[in-house]
């Protein structure tokens, strides 16, 4: 029984002795309720003002049997309370060091500053891909949505440097920089720069001036969730089927059809392959772009273009297809 119940039935269960003695009172000793009520509660309570009217040997058996049952009552509510407040403490505690644990394991990682409404859509996509995301949030009031959604976080502001460090900055993939100021996205990306100069940086700006300081700062990428909304629907407006595509290939969103990227990785068995003998080891899947190492990117390549280690291939295939291509790509 959870301990907020035994805590209710405990005080249902004072609630009932108190009207039981009430009710008693009037009948053993003849009291007015309102006389009988302040006997029963200072009996119950154990305050001990004497006896409102001399009490014959039925009334005082019937107060020995009450101080008992309350007494009773009493103790468990009291048990029930203190174990509750343990037992609360504990499981935060517990879970506070678990999750200290898991942070600090991470390696390659992604970490969102901020879990307003544009960190919370970063937050729900990276992690229905499967990567795992560490959250910093300044709102201590959001602690319990993160914890209760499953998220690892620290609560604290992005531009302390302890902060950063403490959600692993120096071991993360990337950093997504999201809270609702520009002024604050622009020392968190330049603080994360400096602490980690290879960190992939895409940050959150409102104004066209954010963007470009965003830029200097170090962010990779700057986008302004204004201006990709309004694209977004100017677009569905005027090319629905091309919209209806790009949302069909989502990765990961509910339709068997993927568009994805794949890094061949050194050794791997592909290496040499072309993209036609690439795609006819994997069926239902095509080759749509290759970017090389160097950066270099070639859209619909050649089917006699040989693949090379560091390559990144963008291909769209159903979902297992795409899952075989990135196991032939990473392992051979």
């Amino acid at each position: 029984m959870a301990p907020i119940r035994r805590i209710l039935r405990a005080l249902l269960g004072l609630a009932a002795i108190t009207v039981v003695g009430t009710l008693g009172y009037v009948w053993i000793a003849g009291y007015t309720p309102l006389d009988a009520l302040y006997m029963t509660v200072t009996t119950v309570t154990t305050v001990g003002y004497g006896e409102i009217e001399p009490l014959g040997p039925a009334g005082r058996i019937f107060t020995l049997v009450l101080i008992v049952g309350s007494a009773g009552v009493a103790l468990y509510l009291l048990g029930q309370l203190a174990q509750a407040l343990v037992e609360t403490g504990l499981r935060d505690v517990l879970q506070r060091r678990a999750m200290e644990r898991k942070l600090d394991a991470l390696s390659n990682h992604v970490v969102v500053c901020g879990y307003g409404r544009f960190g919370r859509v970063v937050v729900k996509e990276l992690a229905r891909a499967g990567v795992t995301v560490v959250v910093i949030e300044v709102d201590p009031e959001k602690e319990a949505e993160l914890a209760r959604e499953g998220h690892l976080f620290v609560v604290g502001s992005a531009t302390r440097d302890d902060v950063l460090l403490h959600a692993g900055v120096t071991r993360a993939r990337a950093l997504v920089v999201a809270s609702g100021s520009d002024a604050d996205n622009v020392y968190i990306t330049l603080t994360a720069r400096e602490l980690h100069p290879p960190l992939e940086i895409h940050a959150r700006g409102e104004s066209e001036a954010a963007l470009r300081r965003l830029v200097q700062a170090g962010a990779n990428r700057a986008v302004s969730a204004h201006q990709l909304g309004g694209l977004r629907m100017a677009h569905a407006l005027l090319r629905p089927s091309v919209v209806e595509f790009v949302e069909l290939t989502r990765p990961r969103a509910g339709e068997e059809v993927d568009l994805e990227e794949v890094r061949v990785a050194p050794g791997s068995g592909s290496i040499g392959l072309t993209v036609r003998a690439l795609e006819q080891r994997v069926p239902r899947l095509r080759v749509v772009g290759l970017k090389r190492a160097e950066g270099r990117m070639e859209l619909v390549p050649g089917e006699d273009t040989a693949v090379a280690a560091g390559d990144l291939l963008v291909v769209i295939g159903e979902r297992a297809s795409v899952d075989r291509i990135a196991d032939i790509a990473t392992r051979g």
